[in-house]
């Protein structure tokens, strides 16, 4: 079974409490159980993970390799400021993409650019928690085709 890294930044944790109007009322922990039951029904094992840390993430990206196939990344705010993280995803050889709850193009002109977005497979914005596992049926697609 294929493993699938989902990670994300800086106060995603505290989804659920967060600013519903923007990112929702759902937590981050049922997020993760509904792409869990999605990666069981699509063959692909979910390892989740959420640091407030940029360097802990970096870490994260690094190590993913030995053992995932892919990556879903909600970078948070560091989407917009990170080139750090930018050049770990560019490193790891891994198809990437990218999540945001909120529309962020449709938000404050700050939020408008990712630094990630340019080194990643894809992009998902805007669809709530549905952003999630619509990344997660599009990774589970692009790693079938290239069996």
């Amino acid at each position: 079974m294929r493993s699938i890294l989902v990670l994300n930044g800086p106060n995603l944790n505290l989804l659920g409490k967060r600013e519903p109007a923007h990112y929702g009322v759902l937590t981050l922990a049922e997020i993760t159980h509904r792409l869990e039951e999605l990666g069981a029904r699509l063959g692909l094992e979910i390892r989740s993970f959420q640091s407030n840390h940029e360097g802990v993430l970096i870490d994260q990206l690094q190590e993913a390799p030995a053992w995932a196939s892919g990556v879903i990344f909600n970078p948070g705010g560091y989407s917009h400021t990170s080139i750090a993280l930018r050049d770990a995803v560019a490193a790891i050889n891994l198809p990437v993409i990218e999540v945001h709850l909120s529309n962020i193009y449709a938000r404050e002109e700050f939020r408008r650019h990712s630094m990630i977005a340019p080194v990643c497979t894809g992009s998902i914005a805007g669809l709530g928690w549905r952003s999630y596992t619509a990344a997660l049926t599009a990774l589970a697609g692009i790693l079938e085709e290239k069996q």
